[in-house]
């Protein structure tokens, strides 16, 4: 069964929350209400999407102890601690210790504020969260553990919005450590960029590449029945508006390598492609090389983002991007338009869907330019608003780093060549913009997202060691 957003892999976040158990028998309603508190933050982390390991609530050093033997086992992505009062060092610390995972620390009280006039003692230290707050940061600095926390009351929206930003990096960091990313092909002839030690993918973020040969696409798309195929044509009408330069027979059999394409990903797990091939004269492995880009789309749409050119880390990027659902569409700079003061950028070949302006269409070409092939080309625009630009660069000593500037799609004249095309206003003048962004070495592609996303990649550099670099002007 193809894999799709509601069963990618999903992040593993530990829960555990705590309080001081030396004030229960002074105070014998504290512990329940501070209890009911727990129950409604463990309801509101379900609402996520991730899986939520409960390990309950802790009272004193030794529960803690075997909380964080539970947590280590679970091998979550990430652990929140909500402390719902005062509680020692002692309680978190073996837990921040001993997980192996990133901890954040959430300290949200019942409401907004106390009722000073009736509050006496025990009602007091039902809002006394923030209390620990100071030791524990100072507790995880002198253990070297680093430190997070969010501060808010338990309906409050703003504060929830900053958790969920943790658990979407989470999730980032949890398909990293564990995904599958494949690599079919060779290198685009001449892109030092683009060529990758594929050491340095688990080297720096976790996860697998497997190596793939366009032969593992060949063989599937032989068995293609008709029937399937008829299938792919039907969704591909319903989601693609369709250009008069489309031909029958191309749109057939990039439907054929599309259904061929998800089996390729399911056989293989994979949770990323990226491919390249050039062929010679017609043959079938430059065909399916050219074949590739309506299934791709389709992919990608899917959350198994699938980019052109052997691009492995801007595919990480993708779905870097994707993850935190802002889509992430395979780009590159296309020009620069000094009248209108924006940057024009996208790609010929796979897009993002989800993230079109509008009902992307699909465009007939007789030739690729600068590759082998003809067919079907993907062409729309992404949402107008907000975007944010995520590439992963690598270092001389092969280390990686991620890349992001935010802009704006703004609505213009467009090509209508078969590419993904979009205006971006990046509030400054477009050569300024274009000669910082290429000196952050960023290389030669990288997702186009939607939305402000700096915060959560911050929190995403954050929670799996790789450094983000900012660029503005």
């Amino acid at each position: 069964m193809p894999r799709t957003p509601a069963t990618a892999r999903r992040p593993r976040i530990g829960l555990v929350a705590g309080g001081l158990g030396a004030y229960w028998p002074q105070f014998p309603e504290l512990l329940p209400q501070l209890q009911r508190s727990a129950a409604r933050v463990t309801e509101r982390m379900r609402e996520f999407d991730a899986e939520v390991i409960d390990v309950g609530f802790i009272s004193d050093a030794q529960e803690g102890a075997v909380a964080a033997e539970k947590l280590r086992a679970a091998d979550c992505d990430l652990i929140v601690g909500f402390l719902t009062t005062y509680m020692t060092a002692t309680m978190l610390v073996p837990i921040a210790q001993r997980s192996g995972a990133p901890v954040l620390l959430i300290n949200l009280q019942p409401t907004e504020s106390m009722d000073h006039a009736t509050f006496d003692t025990g009602a007091w230290l039902a809002y006394c969260g923030a209390c620990p707050l100071p030791e524990m940061a100072n507790a995880f600095e002198r253990v070297g553990v680093p430190f997070r926390s969010v501060s808010g009351y338990l309906e409050d929206e703003r504060a929830w919005q900053r958790i969920g930003g943790w658990i979407r990096a989470a999730g980032v960091r949890s398909v990293l450590r564990h995904g599958r990313h494949g690599l079919m092909g060779h290198l685009y002839p001449g892109m030092y960029d683009v060529s990758t030690d594929l050491t340095m993918v688990p080297g720096n973020t976790g996860g697998h590449v497997e190596v793939l040969e366009f032969d593992d696409l060949r063989v599937r798309v032989e068995k293609v029945a008709d029937d399937e195929v008829t299938a792919k044509l039907a969704e591909t009408r319903e989601i693609f508006e369709l250009a008069d330069s489309v031909v029958e027979e191309d749109l057939r059999w990039a439907a054929r390598v599309a259904v061929g394409l998800d089996r390729l990903v399911a056989d293989f797990d994979l949770d990323s492609l990226a491919y390249y091939h050039r062929g010679l004269d017609g043959e079938t492995h430059e065909r399916l090389g050219a074949g590739m880009i309506l299934g791709a789309s389709l992919l990608t749409a899917r959350s198994i983002p699938t980019c052109g050119e052997y691009e492995l880390r801007t595919s990480l990027a993708m779905l870097i991007a994707d993850r935190l659902g802002a889509g992430g569409s395979f780009t590159e700079l296309q020009a620069l338009n000094f009248r209108d003061g924006v940057v024009e950028m996208g790609h010929d070949g796979p897009g993002h869907l989800a993230i079109s302006e509008r009902k992307p269409l699909l465009r007939g070409l007789g030739v690729y330019h600068g590759k082998r092939g003809w067919g079907v080309s993907v062409e729309f625009d992404v949402k107008h608003g907000p975007v944010t630009l995520i590439g992963v660069g690598q270092s001389r000593d092969g280390r990686y780093r991620l890349i992001a500037a935010e802009g704006e799609v703004v609505g213009g004249p467009l090509l209508e060549i078969g590419n993904t095309t979009s205006r971006v206003d990046f509030g400054c003048d477009p050569g300024e913009w274009t000669d910082a962004w290429s000196a952050s070495g960023v290389g030669h592609h990288w997702a186009l997202a939607t939305g402000r996303l700096l915060p959560e990649l911050r929190a995403v550099a954050e929670l799996t060691g790789v450094p983000l670099v900012e660029v503005a002007v």
